[in-house]
């Protein structure tokens, strides 16, 4: 079952007489989260379809139509459909942020913003999905200890440049941006899964400066 929700919220394009409205098909505890999270952060009004995280209703006809493997996020934004999280993220800054949340590209900085914002997909994901297919989507029968602890073990090293990359930042690049989108979530479910080491004091400090945000409190509750 599918059920609509409408936010509304005052937007730097709204208060230039511009009307945004997005579509957003949402399941909690997933990548969907990222995209709650950065609307809420950019103040943008949309309509969240709040799935189920089951097949039943990823893997509809109706679901298929927008993500041809039954994922979720999936953004529209008019006639515009996209479906992979990290471009939804780069879309709705690129079209949607009037200039916030990402370095110019001229900047001494933007290097270093796109190396952690793809970071996250590349080195951490992997591992955590892993470990989401060994400890929840596979019967107990089907798990296996092994994959499971290669996986915890290749997290760990995966979050451990993070921690040095914050030595005496708040966020990865400084300023909060869109790549802490994609890492303070990615972070986050890290600790949820048990593979960050208490004495990685700079991440631990990152994920609890991401958790205090209202924008992350609400997308993780949703």
């Amino acid at each position: 079952m599918c059920v609509i929700f409408l936010y509304s919220a005052n937007s730097i394009l709204q208060k230039r007489g511009f009307i945004v409205v997005l579509t957003l098909h949402f399941a909690s505890n997933s990548r969907a989260g990222r995209i709650l999270w950065l609307l809420e952060e950019l103040g943008l009004e949309y309509t969240l379809n709040h799935m189920e995280f089951h097949p039943r209703a990823l893997k509809s006809d109706e679901h298929r139509a927008r993500h041809p493997l039954g994922r979720v996020p999936v953004l529209d934004d008019d006639d515009i459909s996209l479906f992979e999280s990290g471009a939804i993220v780069e879309y709705l800054v690129a079209r949607h942020s009037d200039g916030v949340l990402r370095p110019a590209q001229n900047s001494p900085l933007f290097p270093e913003y796109l190396q952690w914002f793809h970071y996250v997909e590349g080195m951490i994901m992997p591992p955590i999905n892993t470990i989401v297919v060994q400890t929840i989507l596979l019967p107990e029968d089907r798990r296996d200890p092994e994959v499971l602890r290669q996986a915890q073990s290749l997290l760990k090293k995966a979050v451990a440049p993070v921690d040095a990359a914050l030595e005496g930042r708040e966020y990865m690049i400084g300023d909060f941006s869109a790549a802490d989108i994609m890492m303070g979530h990615a972070c986050f479910m890290s600790r949820r899964f048990g593979c960050v080491d208490p004495g990685l004091e700079n991440l631990n400090a990152y994920i609890g400066r991401i958790e205090s945000r209202p924008a992350f409190q609400l997308a993780i509750k949703t």
